[in-house]
């Protein structure tokens, strides 16, 4: 029987249990989202969730602690840096489990596990860009469309213009380079001639 026991052995020894969600945590702190099923996704967002709220103080006990669990200093260096900042204002909840079917080979069932604060869908920013562009929709944006209008237009002309531009100098250099060789050889024969005249004299 196992009342009372509410650890998820993932049909493995301790030691392996730990590694593995070690190596997950690592993973997941490093690519802000990885897949896998369901019971590993709830043993590691038990695993790693402490060590979200114990990175919000950068100390060198707390990071010692983190250490010991994840055993990887570029980790460590990226969670106290990076995560920290991002999830500093945030009490609890810094991971979001979203399933995503059945696996195909012994049907378990799959999800992704990512950080809430990275996840750029779901952010409170997106929304009120959202909500702004929302509002631009209204009456004003005629005059604002016709505005952001202009500067493509003239784009859009420059650039053919441009083009003829540099064509055009090609095509001047290949008509003068004949006419350069035609005058050098007029002054060649220019000079044949003088040349003739002095010894006809």
């Amino acid at each position: 029987m196992r009342h009372g026991n509410k650890l998820n052995h993932l049909s493995r020894k301790s030691a392996h249990r730990k590694a593995m969600l070690s190596n997950m945590a690592c993973s997941l702190i490093e690519h802000k989202r990885i897949s896998t099923t369901i019971a590993k996704a709830k043993a590691l967002r038990v695993y790693v969730e402490p060590l979200l709220t114990k990175s919000k103080t950068d100390t060198t006990h707390s990071r010692r602690i983190v250490f010991s669990y994840l055993q990887s200093k570029e980790i460590v260096t990226e969670l106290f840096r990076d995560v920290a900042a991002k999830i500093a204002t945030r009490d609890g909840g810094y991971t979001r489990i979203i399933r995503t079917g059945y696996r195909l080979g012994d049907n378990a069932e799959m999800c992704l596990i990512e950080l809430v604060d990275y996840n750029e869908i779901y952010t409170n920013e997106k929304a009120k860009k959202t909500t702004r562009r929302s509002r631009r929709g209204g009456s004003s944006t005629s005059s604002e469309g016709a505005v952001e209008a202009t500067p493509v237009s003239e784009v859009v002309e420059e650039a053919p213009v441009a083009e003829v531009v540099e064509e055009a100098p090609v095509a001047e250099a290949v008509e003068e380079t004949p006419e350069v060789e035609e005058s050098n050889d007029e002054a060649a024969s220019d000079e044949t001639e003088s040349t003739d005249k002095p010894s006809a004299e």
